[in-house]
């Protein structure tokens, strides 16, 4: 079973209108998504949508291997650390950083794991997504930082030197995906420049339309991930 974590942009996505949307209980709390019998979509903000701080990102990640995910794709959007890096690119990581919020399972148990993402899967979902995006990078590093405001300056201006692209939620579904052993790879949207990267910076509107553009791109992604599978 494939299971494809998204955010608030694919909650009224096409490709899901169809798809029954069920609860199951966790440890954590319950857990709302949809599904078609074969694979599962989850919305990971929730029905209510809260903000990427407040994601109950262990109750998703158990309801997922509960549900018998056996991979996990990630669709996260992003914003650009390098001014090569144009809003409209696609990255897929293949490391992070996440030094302020580090989220597990083993709060009780002495138990380690070496974070390392999903090499093998991340290849297969690059080989998809290069039949449907132009500007696409495999390889880089994700900096998660809390949120719920967006960096500083002067945060980007050391941040920089560091990393390629910043979120605030893939590092901990990956981190929980990897506790539990379930090979879990992310497609990264580039929306947005971060604060202060470049002189004139975007407008609402340009990462609107941005975000837009990349979403039906996205879907398209997503659509050949549910028919063809990942083997």
């Amino acid at each position: 079973m494939i299971c494809i974590i998204g955010g608030t942009s694919l909650t009224n996505s096409k490709i899901f209108s169809s798809w029954k949307t069920q609860q199951i209980k966790t440890t954590y709390g319950v857990v709302q998504y949809k599904t078609d019998g074969k694979s599962v979509f989850l919305q990971r903000h929730g029905k209510d949508s809260v903000p990427p701080h407040m994601i109950n990102h262990r109750a998703n990640i158990q309801a997922m291997k509960d549900l018998g995910a056996e991979k996990i794709i990630a669709i996260n959007s992003v914003g650009s650390l390098k001014a090569a890096l144009k809003p409209g690119t696609f990255m897929i990581p293949d490391d992070f950083i996440s030094l302020w919020q580090i989220p597990t399972f083993f709060d009780n148990d002495m138990k380690f794991i070496v974070p390392e993402m999903d090499k093998k899967l991340g290849k297969l979902l690059c080989d998809i997504c290069k039949k449907h995006i132009a500007h696409l990078r495999f390889g880089g590093t994700y900096i998660q930082t809390t949120g719920p405001r967006l960096e500083t300056k002067a945060e980007i201006r050391m941040l920089k030197g560091y990393g390629h692209i910043i979120g605030m939620t893939m590092a901990s579904e990956a981190t929980l995906s990897m506790e539990y052993g379930i090979p879990y790879a992310s497609l990264c949207s580039i929306d947005n420049y971060c604060n202060g990267l470049v002189k004139v910076p975007l407008t609402m509107q340009e990462i609107t339309d941005n975000i837009a553009k990349n979403i039906k791109i996205i879907e398209g992604v997503i659509e050949m991930l549910i028919t063809r599978g990942i083997p």
